[in-house]
């Protein structure tokens, strides 16, 4: 049983390396049945009892693809952490090996971009988890202007975005830059300024300026760092993260 439940792994793991490969490198009509069947050594049947269908097979194939882009991203984020390297640095390393992921994979982008495939995807959580640990850091530094969750949600979605608007182009006129030009968009958004700022709101009621920004950049902070606060109690934690949650919101 061990040696047939191996062997079973072994003809699956061939069948989704031919078929990424093929999806790579000619595209998501090349991968059928059969040219999948006839590159793994296998007859048709045997990917069908294995992955349902042609859309189980695409998908096994993101999922593998998706497993092992994270788990180089993992060693990029373990690394960064290590070395101490700088948050907003880290998280443009982070978008830029996103970007150079979608566009040297364009239809396996195009695949894991499905917001259904997505939800189901393992693996693609563990992205997400990794996108978050990123903004952690940011805001850990002091340097993240809005809730964590809004960032994660912000780079992603501009992520996504901006690899799709480039593959949208024909080949020839893709320009990557359109990514560097909407991370800088998306970072003039999330994170606090660097320079000096006009006031516009002042402290007057209803405006927002400079101290009430000062204000909800501390809260980010603090409420990055709240999970290891071990003087609290959880109850107490928990409370001070729903307060640092409300500071932050406004």
């Amino acid at each position: 049983m061990i040696e047939q439940g191996s062997q079973r792994d072994e003809t699956r793991a061939r069948i989704v390396e031919v078929a990424g490969t093929m999806l790579r490198e000619r595209g998501a009509a090349a991968v059928t049945t059969r040219a999948v069947a006839d590159g793994a050594g296998v007859q048709a049947p045997t990917i069908y009892r294995l992955f349902g269908d042609k859309d189980g097979l695409l998908e096994a194939v993101a999922e593998h693809a998706m497993a092992t882009f994270s788990a180089m991203k993992a060693d990029a984020v373990r690394a960064a952490r290590d070395e101490a390297t700088d948050p907003v640095e880290d998280l443009r390393t982070g978008w830029s090996m996103t970007i150079g992921f979608g566009l040297a994979n364009p239809d396996l982008f195009v695949l894991l971009s499905d917001p259904e495939r997505g939800r189901r995807s393992a693996a693609a959580r563990a992205g997400t988890a990794l996108l978050a640990e990123r903004i952690r850091r940011v805001a850990e530094a002091g340097r993240l202007a809005v809730p964590e969750h809004r960032a994660v949600e912000l780079v992603h979605a501009a992520g996504t975005g901006a690899v799709l608007a480039i593959l949208a182009a024909p080949a020839d006129e893709r320009d990557p830059s359109l990514a560097d030009d909407v991370l800088d968009a998306v970072l003039g958004r999330i994170l606090v300024p660097s320079g000096p700022t006009r006031d516009d709101g002042g402290d007057a009621p209803g405006g927002r300026g400079r101290w009430t920004d000062a204000v909800t950049s501390a809260a980010i902070t603090l409420r990055a760092a709240a999970p290891r606060l071990d003087r609290l109690s959880a109850a107490e934690r928990t409370m001070l993260a729903e307060w640092l949650d409300r500071i932050a919101a406004d």
